[in-house]
């Protein structure tokens, strides 16, 4: 069973203008997952450097052994709001064993052939879903944002108003605010000057945004908190440690579900954009999310999931195979053992603005706004949807909403029929 999701040679590119395409789109895709995995990896309680080795080791083998050949994994907003309680009240030793038993309970899930049901979650509640982690992630910003520790609280929210209050309390950062405002001004502005100038060679906006405000910061010597130490080295092995392995039984199952579905759900919207004939495999998916999750939290990093963002990126780059999420690996691993002292030197800020700018490119306005003016039952779906997923955790927003969905829909099945 297990050799039918072993890589076979002809789901890589093997001729030059093919293979130079998938280099190029790893190229671009490394350049725009380096500031997001530092940025997650220190929102989620761990360190830059546990990001940067879940990107490597994650999308290594999740391009090897998943059953898509656009996706990119790595860590995700999303799995930080699982893992910073976690990390929080176990400490950062726990990362190991709940990796490994997450990862072994998606590993199962393909071995059952359970990526097919997974895969059918109903697209209203994904886009509650998205809206959800969207605020999340802006609501995790606002501690680097405003350049002072976290305050008090488990909830995303309360954490984001006892920041707040903090801050006002200690005197507002207007320096690091001022690198948020101008990080997120290059970011959204770089593709419209990008258009103007007619550049002949495409520069990721969030890679720019991060070179120019760092070059800023260190021009004038601005004194703001920076990402600090990252070591030269990848794929330390950590014992995992199973002291509370009933405690940890309950996350490790959330993380498999969401690694699940938000994996799954990331390889449809890549051959949506790719308009695939052939699609992705959903079991064969899983099995390779499962040995990600695995890989990257038992040697440094921590449980990963398929990124949506990157995985987007990887489409629009013009990737011909799997060939090119292994090469945003490679690439990322070679910043990490070469880069590693000018990595250190970003402005926490700055990667507070880009995952701000990025949560922003998730919520979609525009397809928010069109969701809204579909039928009553799928507007209200997503909006209790997403609320659920800020209020409450990621797993129950999915659970409340795939019911609501149901329930409305049988509902209005009803009312339809009575009707005629």
């Amino acid at each position: 069973m297990f050799f039918s999701f072993w890589p076979h040679k002809e789901e890589f590119s093997r001729t030059p203008p093919d293979i130079t395409s998938d280099f190029f789109a790893g190229l671009t895709v490394a350049i725009v997952a380096l500031p997001l995995a530092i940025g997650f990896g220190i929102t989620s309680g761990l360190s830059a450097a546990s990001g940067l080795t879940t990107a490597i080791i994650a999308g290594l083998l999740a391009a090897l052994f998943g059953g898509s050949k656009y996706q990119v994994s790595g860590p995700t907003g999303a799995m930080t709001v699982i893992l910073i309680p976690v990390v929080n009240k176990y400490g950062a030793s726990a990362i190991p064993a709940l990796g490994l038993m997450a990862g072994m309970i998606v590993i199962l899930m393909a071995v059952f052939k359970l990526g097919g049901f997974i895969n059918r979650v109903p697209w209203t509640v994904v886009e509650g879903f998205t809206v959800g982690i969207a605020v999340i992630i802006s609501l995790q910003q606002i501690p680097l944002a405003l350049g002072i520790a976290k305050g008090k609280g488990e909830k995303s929210f309360n954490v984001a108003w006892n920041t707040i209050k903090d801050a006002i309390n200690l005197g507002v950062n207007s320096k690091s605010l001022l690198l948020v405002a101008i990080t997120i001004l290059i970011k959204f502005s770089w593709p419209l000057i990008g258009r103007r100038f007619k550049f002949k060679h495409h520069i990721p906006a969030s890679f720019m945004a991060l070179l120019l405000v760092t070059l800023i910061v260190k021009i004038f010597s601005i004194e703001v908190i920076t990402i600090g130490n990252i070591p030269r080295s990848v794929g330390i092995y950590q014992r995992p440690i199973f002291e509370n392995i009933t405690s940890l039984l309950v996350p490790a199952l959330w993380i498999a579900l969401l690694a699940a579905v938000e994996s799954l759900l990331s390889a449809r919207v890549a051959d949506g954009m790719a308009h695939e004939k052939k699609h992705f495999e959903p079991n064969r998916e899983l099995f390779g999310q499962g040995l990600a999750t695995i890989g990257a939290s038992i040697f440094g990093g921590m449980p990963a999931t398929g990124a949506i963002a990157r995985s987007s990126v990887n489409v629009r780059s013009r990737a011909k195979s799997r060939l090119a999420s292994i090469f945003h690996s490679l690439i990322l691993l070679g910043i990490a053992l070469i880069a590693a002292p000018l990595v250190s030197q970003i402005p926490t800020a700055v990667i507070a603005g880009l995952l701000l700018g990025t949560s922003y490119r998730i919520l979609n306005p525009a397809s928010i706004v069109e969701s809204l003016r579909t039928t009553k039952s799928e507007a209200i779906t997503m909006v209790v949807t997403a609320f659920s997923t800020v209020a409450i955790d990621l797993i129950w927003g999915l659970v409340i909403g795939i019911t609501l969905h149901l329930v409305l829909g049988q509902v209005f099945k009803n009312k339809l029929w009575k009707c005629s």
